[in-house]
């Protein structure tokens, strides 16, 4: 075992073999197993890191939010749904298949190696450019040789377990959601990293269905090696030969795939596409009521954007918030041969849906993130709408995966990855980010905190002029750069820092009369703001994105618009051009607008008047 971490990593890590040691009794950690050959039967759970002990094994469950759980099955008990599969893994499109999977996450992983990792570092990323089907153009960042996307893979990757009654389910969808799926699990299967900057709410299902079944072909291969060998151990001790040296196939804790989500709403969505690959009656989901009724509406409410007449708000508004908009939860999904755990321990699952601001208040109260030193697939969904929230929580999240972790959970050392060990599994790390654009915040988390030697993809999008509502293209100034108009004027503010700026400017000038919406603001507060607005009692109103973004209420009595910089959700424009046409005898010579920008804002101008236009924009220098 190599460490070159520095002594800090090295001091964790022994700190970690001697609390094992000290655990363990007479066990000590070596290159090789050491074991009493007559405890054997009684630990065959510890390749999942959970209860070693009969005693353990009974005792109950506490979520991480205190709710008592049923006691997990450890291997020893020979339940049904917890001993290997009868079929043989090597039996499975052997070849193929460890070229992708063992390749990459394999004890001994062809991917990684001293010369990645320093180019990594580096950033010393190899960049080409290419187009690859329904995903359309895609920037493939690489160091060294990593594995190309090749037709088919994805069929190989898959076991045939999981692929055949998926493909059965696939043939009943329009040819361009098969197409793009099929394609997704093409690129997935190759282990890299996926910035997929395109995602819309019309084919956002069909993707987490692929995701899905990349992540459950991920947890169900891994569970099976462990098994398998567990039985070679067992068999090992049974027969008094030696045990197999060749069983180094787990990491420090048992979750491998994290799903970070902005609200309850889609934890249930990305629920109803893991269940779609584990139907009943060959699969039972545990627990299921308890999450529909925790993760949906409450018995009686009544969904106001769901029932709501089409067209009182814009599609995309209510896609995002209707159903459960509760924004700090996690639970975790134990997957066992035939059966699906919801709400499971999370030392003692494989999957974790979970918001960013859920896991940060989990791990701040806990004072401890072990369960998420092995995550090897990382999804976060809406990566747009996270960044309407506090951006500071992912950043938080992503802080604390893979770090070695602070105690051992009896987790069998002489059985982890070596990789692991070393403190190297954030190169190993698969992530998939999922937005509908692209922001200076999102594009930095892609550039420095995706780290996968096996490389990473972006997709990339050209983007047309956004619509405006009929007529208003016509009489908009080109350019306005007057002084700001001194009634009836909505200054729209995209970023909450610079509306604490303008705000403030605001306060400082007494003898401007102006309100304000912002997300913090109460029914009460909207209520009399629009009043005041409306009514001319107030000439000025300052509007924060985070609050259309939220509420999309409609504002009447605008003439002037100041755009403090260009909205992150184009859409947003378009709207608001269209509000003082809500007022009557408004004619289009009435309306005055104006955007402010800088080359900073580049991504959020090129969305609203398309690509070739940002750049000329940029280059003249005005709007």
């Amino acid at each position: 075992m190599a460490i070159d971490k520095g002594s800090e990593t090295t001091t964790k890590l022994l700190t970690l073999l001697n609390v094992s040691a000290t655990k363990a009794g007479k066990r000590k950690w070596s290159s090789e197993p050491s074991r009493p050959a007559e405890k054997l039967n009684k630990r065959k759970a510890v390749g999942f890191s959970g209860a070693t002990t009969e005693e353990d094994s009974n005792k109950d469950d506490i979520s991480d939010a205190g709710v008592v759980q049923e006691p997990h099955e450890d291997v020893e008990m020979k339940e049904p749904e917890d001993v290997a599969d009868d079929e043989d893994e090597e039996g499975d499109a052997v070849d193929a298949t460890l070229d992708l999977y063992d390749r990459h996450f394999g004890p001994d992983s062809k991917d990684l190696s001293s010369a990645k990792r320093e180019s990594v570092e580096q950033k010393e990323w190899k960049t080409s450019k290419s187009r690859h089907g329904k995903l359309g153009n895609i920037v493939e960042y690489s160091v060294g040789e990593s594995s190309s996307l090749v037709e088919g893979s994805s069929k190989v990757a898959i076991m045939d377990k999981l692929r055949i009654p998926f493909e059965e389910r696939q043939s009943k969808l329009p040819q361009e959601l098969a197409s793009l799926q099929n394609d997704l699990l093409t690129m997935l299967a190759t282990q890299k990293d996926l910035y997929h900057t395109r995602t819309s709410f019309e084919n956002s299902q069909s993707m987490r269905e692929a995701i899905m079944l990349h992540a459950l072909n991920h947890i169900t291969r891994k569970r099976r090696r462990i098994l398998k060998n567990n039985e070679r151990l067992a068999h090992a001790s049974k027969s008094g030969v030696d045990p197999p040296e060749d069983v180094l196939d787990q990491g420090f804790t048992r979750p491998s795939v994290l799903i970070l989500l902005p609200f309850r709403s889609f934890a249930l969505r990305w629920l109803s596409a893991l269940t779609s690959h584990t139907p009943s009656p060959t699969y039972q989901v545990e627990n299921q009521s308890r999450f529909q009724s925790e993760y949906g509406l409450p018995p009686g409410a009544v969904d106001k954007l769901a029932a709501a007449e089409p067209g009182s708000y814009p599609n995309d508004h209510v896609e995002m918030f209707k159903g459960n908009v509760d924004d700090s939860f996690r639970v975790g999904v134990k997957m066992t041969r035939k059966s699906v755990k919801l709400f499971a321990e999370f030392y003692g699952c494989d999957l974790i849906f979970a918001s960013p601001l859920g896991l940060r208040m989990s791990i701040q109260k806990e004072k401890n993130s072990d369960f998420l030193s092995s995550i090897e697939i990382l999804v976060i969904d809406q990566v747009d709408a996270l960044t309407m929230q506090n951006w500071e929580h992912v950043q938080f999240v992503m802080s604390h995966l893979n770090q070695l972790p602070k105690e051992s959970h009896d987790v069998d050392f002489s059985r982890i990855k070596p990789w692991y060990l070393d403190g190297f599994s954030a190169y190993l790390r698969q992530s998939i980010l999922l937005t509908a654009y692209e922001t200076p915040e999102t594009r930095s988390l892609f550039n420095t905190s995706l780290k996968n030697v096996a490389g990473k993809i972006r997709t990339e999008r050209r983007w047309n002029p956004v619509s405006a509502p009929d007529g208003i293209e016509q009489v908009l100034p080109a350019v306005l750069k007057s002084a700001v108009q001194s009634v009836n004027t909505v200054v729209f503010v995209p970023s909450s820092f610079d509306f604490i700026r303008v705000h403030n400017h605001f306060r400082k000038n007494a003898g401007v009369s102006f309100t304000v919406l912002s997300e913090y603001s109460t029914n009460q507060d909207i209520s009399r703001a629009r009043q005041a607005f409306f009514g001319g009692k107030k000439a000025f109103l300052l509007i924060s994105e985070r609050f259309h973004f939220f509420r999309r209420y409609k504002i009447r009595g605008i003439r002037n618009l100041i755009f403090y910089g260009p909205p992150d959700h184009p859409q947003f424009y378009t709207e608001f051009l269209s509000y003082p046409f809500l007022d009557e005898d408004v004619e289009p010579s009435d309306v005055t607008c104006r955007v402010l920008y800088t080359k900073y804002d580049w991504m959020r101008l090129e969305r609203i008047t398309g690509t070739g236009e940002a750049t000329r924009l940029i280059q003249r220098g005005s709007l």
